[in-house]
């Protein structure tokens, strides 16, 4: 049986895997949710619990959802020929937020990064280009992170769609270098989307 020093280690490091949490911001949770929110505690522990039985990946697009399709791949008023490209699915809910796409998405749950060996294998590529191949899709926006890892997935990406007799294009450049989605507010997202640019 573990003592409660153990338990506390634990703790301190499961919370380590969170964006963003490095070991001593994990202690400060791990303190105070002990110290004084052991309900609340107990509340993630349930809702984690359930959210890990009933939250899946979409079977079309890939971002998360209960069920065998997400609200968006289901709403038969989206234009089904536009299908936007995001690497994460927290992208999908920051376009939403923006009111500047009405078409489907595609989630890749990842990117390429090359400097950590982080190649095609890293993304849903094969996912990706089913969805194209099946589906009546006209133009496909690469919606990738003005990151270096979002640019040279969105290099690849143009290199492997461009056989298909699709329009590609690639969010506006207006973006701030280095930019992340996530991170962008929702003015400058939906101009990004409007001032989209051909890839060639």
């Amino acid at each position: 049986m573990k003592s409660q020093s153990d338990a506390f280690s634990d703790l301190v490091e499961a919370l380590k895997v969170l964006p963003n949490v490095g070991p001593k911001t994990a202690q400060r949770m791990a303190f105070d949710l002990l110290q004084h929110h052991r309900t609340g505690a107990q509340r993630i522990v349930n809702t984690l619990q359930t959210a890990l039985e009933q939250v899946q990946h979409c079977r079309l697009c890939n971002t998360l959802c209960e069920g065998d399709l997400c609200s968006i791949c289901s709403d038969k008023t989206r234009d089904v020929s536009r299908l936007m490209i995001v690497q994460m699915p927290v992208d999908v809910f920051s376009m939403e937020n923006a009111h500047c796409h009405d078409g489907l998405y595609f989630v890749l749950a990842g990117q390429i990064q090359p400097t950590q060996n982080q190649d095609l294998q890293s993304i849903a590529l094969e996912q990706l280009l089913a969805r194209i191949t099946e589906h009546a899709i006209q133009e496909v926006i690469i919606a990738t992170d003005f990151t270096a890892e979002g640019n040279a997935t969105a290099f690849i990406l143009f290199e492997l769609l461009k056989r298909f007799p699709i329009k590609i294009s690639r969010l506006s450049q207006g973006m701030p270098l280095g930019s992340e989605l996530e991170y962008i507010d929702a003015g400058t997202l939906a101009q990004a989307v409007y001032e989209r640019k051909s890839m060639q």
